[in-house]
C-alpha cells in the first residue's frame, strides 16, 4: 500500500474536481485517480469549448423538473448546492460570467480553460492528490466497506471514503468509456442500461443530403406514434450527411434512441409551427392571388429558405415550371399540408462517440440523495454522469457535476 487517504476519487472531471475541493476544504487527504495525463478533458470541450457552466434558474423545483422523473432526486442536493452556490463559486474565484440566449451561462472569455483553471488552483490550494495515467481494476472490500482501490498496473491504494466520478459513456475519447459500470455492478449496484442523449440523429432518406449544412429556425421536430405528432420541440435543427442534429434533434434523441430498440423511427417536420393549417391556407390562397402568372418554384421563395426549394418541389411533385393559376386546390392543399408535415425515418444515432450525455447509470433508489452515498457499500459514493441523470442541453448536466460532487465531498461518511 503506497498511501492512506481520507477520500479517494475516480476520475478527474467537474464532478470529481468539486467532489475533491469540497472535501479538502475541510481538511481531509484527498486524492483524484485520473486515467489521462490531465484533469477536465471533456469539461474542456463542452459547449463546444467555451463551458455552458449552468442554465440560469434559481427556482429549485423548476430547475429539478428539467431532468424529468429522475429530477426529484435533486432537490435536497439543490437546496443546499445549486445555480446559486455554484456561481458563488465562481464568481468568488474571478470568473466573469454572462447570460445568454435561453438562459445559459458562460464564461465572458468563452473559453472552458478560465473554468478548469479556477478548479486546478483550488485543487493545489488544499493540496490534493492527482494520480495521472490510474485505471482502476477493482476495489477490495472488507466488512461492507471498500478497503482499497486496485489498480491496473498492480498497486493498491486505501482510504476511509471512496468517490465514484468517472462519468457515463459519452465521448469516450475523453476517458468517460463506461469501463467502472461492470465494477460497479459487482459490488451490487443495479445500472440502468446507459444509452446515448443529446445526440445527432441518422436518417434514411436520400433528399436529406441534399439539404446538408441548411439550418432551420422557429421549426417544430416531433415523434409520429400511431399517426400522431407527439413529443413537440420548437427551436432550431440543422442538416447534415448524415442525417440531422441541431438543438432540437439532441433534445428529442433521448426519446428517439429508446425508441429505436423496437425499429426505425418516424419524425415530422413543421415549417410553419407559428400557424394552424388553416391559417397556412389562408396565406397561401393570398400569395397565390398576388401571383397568378408566376411559377410555383417562384412562389416558394416567400415561404422557404432557397436550398429547401428544389427538394420541397420533388417532395409535393408539383411541377416547378407551374403557373400559380393552374395548381389545384388539391395541390395547393398538398403543400400546406408538407409545410405542416415533412416527414422522415430516424435509422440510428451516432452513438456514444457524438453524445453530450449518457442516460441510464447508477440506480437512483441505491443512492442517498442527501449525501450521494451508496445504500449498498457503506463508504461509497458516486456524483455527475455515472448516476442515472440526465437533463436537457443548456448548462443543466454540468450543473449536476458541481451539485452532487460538493455534496459527495462534503458528507463526512
Amino acid at each position: 500500500m503506497e498511501n492512506i487517504y481520507n477520500v479517494i476519487i475516480i476520475g478527474g472531471g467537474p464532478a470529481g474536481m468539486m467532489a475533491a475541493i469540497s472535501a479538502a476544504k475541510s481538511g481531509k487527504k484527498v486524492a483524484i485517480f485520473e486515467k489521462n495525463n490531465t484533469l477536465g478533458k471533456k469539461l474542456l470541450i463542452t459547449g463546444k469549448g467555451r463551458c455552458n457552466i449552468t442554465h440560469n434558474e434559481l427556482d429549485i423545483r423548476k430547475m429539478a423538473e428539467a431532468y424529468g422523473e429522475n429530477g426529484k432526486f435533486l432537490l435536497s442536493i439543490f437546496s443546499r448546492f445549486g445555480v446559486k452556490e455554484t456561481l458563488d463559486f465562481f464568481i468568488k474565484h474571478g470568473l466573469e460570467v454572462k447570460r445568454e440566449r435561453g438562459d445559459r451561462i458562460f464564461p465572458v472569455l468563452d473559453d472552458s480553460e478560465v473554468v478548469l483553471r479556477i478548479l486546478e488552483d483550488e485543487l493545489k490550494k488544499y493540496k490534493v492528490d492527482i494520480i495521472y495515467k490510474s485505471e482502476i481494476k477493482d476495489f477490495s472490500l472488507k466488512n461492507n466497506e471498500i478497503n482499497s482501490i486496485n489498480l491496473a498496473n498492480g498497486k493498491s491504494c486505501m482510504a476511509e471514503k471512496f468517490i465514484i466520478a468517472t462519468g457515463g459513456k459519452s465521448y469516450p475519447i475523453t476517458g468517460s468509456d463506461g469501463s467502472l459500470y461492470s465494477i460497479i455492478a459487482k459490488l451490487g449496484h443495479h445500472i440502468i442500461k446507459p444509452r446515448p442523449a443529446l445526440v445527432p440523429l441518422k436518417t434514411k432518406e436520400p433528399w436529406i443530403k441534399e439539404l446538408q449544412g441548411l439550418s432551420l429556425r422557429n421549426v417544430t421536430l416531433s415523434i409520429i406514434k400511431n399517426n400522431k405528432k407527439v413529443s413537440p420541440y420548437f427551436g432550431e435543427m440543422l442538416f447534415a450527411h448524415f442525417g440531422v442534429t441541431g438543438p432540437i434533434v439532441l433534445e428529442i434523441s433521448k426519446e428517439v434512441v429508446l425508441l429505436l430498440e423496437k425499429g426505425n423511427v418516424e419524425l415530422s417536420l413543421d415549417l410553419k409551427p407559428a400557424l394552424t393549417t388553416e391559417e397556412l391556407n389562408l396565406r397561401l390562397i393570398r400569395e397565390f392571388d398576388n401571383a397568378k402568372n408566376k411559377n410555383f418554384k417562384n412562389i416558394l421563395q416567400n415561404l422557404l429558405p432557397l436550398k429547401f426549394i428544389d427538394v420541397f418541389i420533388k417532395l409535393c411533385n408539383i411541377d416547378p415550371n407551374k403557373k400559380i393559376n393552374i395548381i389545384s386546390k388539391e395541390e395547393r392543399i398538398l403543400v400546406v399540408k408538407l409545410l405542416k408535415d415533412i416527414r422522415f425515418t430516424v435509422v440510428d444515432s451516432l452513438g456514444f462517440d457524438s453524445a453530450i450525455i449518457t442516460s441510464g447509470g447508477v440506480d437512483l433508489k441505491e443512492v442517498d440523495q442527501k449525501t450521494m452515498k451508496s445504500k449498498i457499500i457503506d463508504n461509497l459514493y458516486f456524483t455527475g454522469e455515472i448516476l442515472d441523470l440526465d437533463g436537457p442541453t443548456g448548462g443543466y448536466n454540468l450543473q449536476v457535476c458541481w451539485s452532487t460532487g460538493f455534496i459527495a465531498g462534503l458528507d463526512k461518511k
